[in-house]
Formats: structure tokens, C-alpha cells, sequence
């Protein structure tokens, strides 16, 4: 059952639209505005070329970030885990349709 709103989102120039679980709109919000400059400084740098491997750029370092900040701070895998599996199931969803897009 869907318990989330269809929204649409803008990253690096590109428009997808995601479902997003009731309550959790602000953090999807600033998840995308972070991903997006993240990427964009690591294409602005120069130093990387094409949009796969600048997102996969963004995503190491984000992972990068994660993990020193769960080794100094510790964390809540468990919940990470599953906001993570939400987003994933929700990027599953709707990816089809934006490849037909292209």
C-alpha cells in the first residue's frame, strides 16, 4: 500500500519523480538539494567526466562521510537501514519510467 505523495525532484538538471513516505518530505527535500551539489562541485572540479561517474563520484564520497561520522559518533544502522531500503524500493518504482523518458 502506498502510504507516501508522488513528488518530482530536480538533480543535476534532471527531473525524477519519487514517492515520498508521509513525514519525511523535508528530508527527501534536503537529501536531494545535498546530492545535487555534491554533484555538481564534483563536475564543476573537472577533474571527473560523465554524468555516471560523477554520481558515482558523489556517492563514494557520501559514503565516505557516512561512515566516518557513524565511527566517531555511533549510529542507528537499523534505521538508516531502513529509510535506506525505502528510498531504494521507491528509486526502483519509478526508474523505469524515466528511462523511457531518454
Amino acid at each position: 500500500m502506498n502510504t507516501g505523495k508522488t513528488m518530482d525532484v530536480t538533480i543535476m538538471g534532471r527531473e525524477f519523480r519519487v514517492v515520498c513516505p508521509d513525514g519525511e518530505r523535508e528530508e527527501l527535500l534536503q537529501a536531494v538539494t545535498y546530492l545535487d551539489k555534491r554533484m555538481r562541485e564534483i563536475r564543476d572540479s573537472g577533474k571527473v567526466v560523465g554524468s555516471e561517474r560523477v554520481t558515482i563520484m558523489a556517492a563514494l564520497n557520501i559514503t565516505h562521510e557516512l561512515l566516518t561520522a557513524r565511527n566517531r559518533e555511533g549510529f542507528d544502522t537499523e534505521e538508516f537501514r531502513r529509510r535506506i531500503d525505502r528510498m531504494q524500493a521507491t528509486l526502483d518504482a519509478v526508474m523505469p519510467e524515466q528511462d523511457k523518458l531518454f
